[in-house]
């Protein structure tokens, strides 16, 4: 998308004929457009670096920059450009050559002026129904943002309910899920939602704690009680009391220390290195891996006893490739979020990019979109990211994007945000036996908008249908 919402149309003419550019823009002056001009194409470009234009019309004979060249660098900027080129030196071959470079029209002079009226009327009605779809997209990651997370799959939703559920009531919850599926993140929407959301939330990467260290880290020791401890210290339980921990892949943790966790979970006390008396603790405890812990168990690698302590909850993450349906939101909560910390004007995806992304199988999951989204963010040259901009493992495509071809297939033909949001609606009524009052309430939508979006053709006024004295009744 190459508009920011809410804004006029911006219409960039390049002639060097003033005569001509005057036709021109007078004839498309119009309320909600904003017209810029040069007779000097080599100031084409700067000022779309600056005005970040919607529609631009050039002149094919031009001194300094061909009309052919600025297209061409032009479109490189940004691929959704709409460009009209104008010439009194017509041939077929130039506005073949036009076309192919993506111009998106070709008009002889002199300008029929009635005839570019429409044409560029057509456009602009083109980039406003862009502007409508970018403020749906924008309204709809809103809605569906969860305590950091984004997410419309039936199956992320249910997640979502199960955590507003337990958050009050829980002491111990166990979080699975591949790596980079956002395990982390309900560990902190369960303490965000806990009566301890006050207190803080200590994280501790049990991968990293080593058979010496460990217990000291958790439970903290005291002066003397080994080489270089020359003062007290509390362990990572104390620091969390009145909170939540998050025991990050627990499935690491040294076999020798389980058995004082469970104490310390069940007991709600902690015995420091070198003391004589427990100190009570009172704190919540989130457990995640990626492992299969009861294979672990199978292989004496994890304690049983534990495992059903820390699981009373279990909450699962899917993979990205199991709600493929959420890419098109999470590539919108990305960008706004890369846009803003690298203070760069990323609008959206080019149309290959966004297939690109919706191919991948994504074996880093959330993550590695994330990841990805950020670098290309970072090496985007305009406003519009393009396949250039992804690193290697995207640009390999399909045939890359898993080992069994089943899994780089998919039921979602992901094109556009407003497709998916068509197919989601179709699904979820089908799913209730057709009930579309109930759908429309687990859509958060109004019922005029549900049946929008079961229609072959979106109406062009959405956004008055929303508000419409008949949307009330189905």
């Amino acid at each position: 998308m190459s508009t920011h919402s809410g804004r006029e149309v911006r219409v960039l003419v390049v002639d060097d004929d003033p005569l001509s550019l005057e036709l021109v823009t007078a004839a498309l002056e119009q309320e909600g457009v904003e017209i810029a001009s040069t007779t000097d194409s080599r100031q084409a470009l700067p000022m779309m670096r600056a005005q970040r234009p919607d529609i631009l019309i050039l002149d094919l004979m031009m001194p300094g920059l061909t009309g052919m060249q600025v297209l061409e660098q032009a479109r490189e900027q940004d691929s959704t450009l709409d460009v009209i080129l104008m010439t009194a030196h017509y041939s077929t071959e130039s506005a073949v050559e036009a076309i192919q470079k993506g111009a998106a029209d070709y008009f002889n002079k002199p300008i029929d002026v009635e005839k570019l009226q429409s044409r560029v009327g057509g456009l602009i009605e083109e980039v406003r129904r862009r502007q409508r779809a970018r403020r749906l997209d924008e309204e709809m990651v809103e809605t569906v943002r969860f305590e950091g997370m984004v997410a419309r799959s039936p199956v992320m939703q249910d997640l979502f309910a199960r955590i507003r559920r337990v958050a009050p009531h829980f002491r111990t919850a166990l979080v699975t899920g591949p790596t980079g599926t956002g395990k982390e993140l309900v560990a902190r929407a369960l303490h965000n939602l806990s009566a301890k959301s006050n207190g803080p939330f200590v994280v501790c990467n049990c991968a990293a704690l080593t058979e010496t260290i460990a217990e000291g880290e958790l439970f903290g020791h005291m002066r003397g009680s080994f080489t270089g401890a020359q003062q007290d210290k509390a362990g990572l339980f104390e620091a969390a009391h009145g909170g939540t921990l998050f025991l990050d892949e627990i499935g690491e943790m040294p076999l020798s220390i389980q058995a004082k966790l469970l104490r310390a979970v069940q007991q709600q006390e902690v015995l420091r290195v070198g003391a004589t008396a427990p100190r009570k603790v009172d704190v919540r405890i989130v457990a995640a891996t990626n492992r299969t812990l009861k294979d672990s168990i199978a292989h004496k690698e994890f304690r049983e006893d534990l495992f059903f302590r820390l699981s009373m909850v279990q909450l699962t993450l899917p993979r990205l490739a199991d709600r493929r349906e959420d890419i098109p939101l999470l590539i919108q909560h990305f960008l706004d979020h890369w846009s803003a910390e690298y203070n760069k004007p990323i609008a959206g995806l080019d149309h290959r990019a966004l297939t690109l992304l919706t191919l991948y199988a994504w074996p880093g999951n959330v993550r590695e979109l994330e990841n990805t989204l950020g670098y290309a963010a970072m090496m985007a040259r305009s406003a519009t990211i393009m396949p250039r901009d992804f690193p290697e493992e995207i640009l390999g495509g399909p045939a890359k994007a898993a080992a069994n071809p089943a899994e780089s297939s998919t039921d979602y033909p992901l094109v556009s945000l407003e497709e998916m949001r068509r197919l989601h609606a179709r699904r979820v009524v089908e799913s209730l036996g057709d009930d579309k009052v109930r759908a429309a309430a687990i859509l958060g939508v109004s019922r005029a908008t549900l049946y929008r979006l079961l229609s072959d053709a979106a109406p062009e006024n959405d956004r008055d249908e929303e508000t419409s004295p008949s949307a009330s009744a189905l």
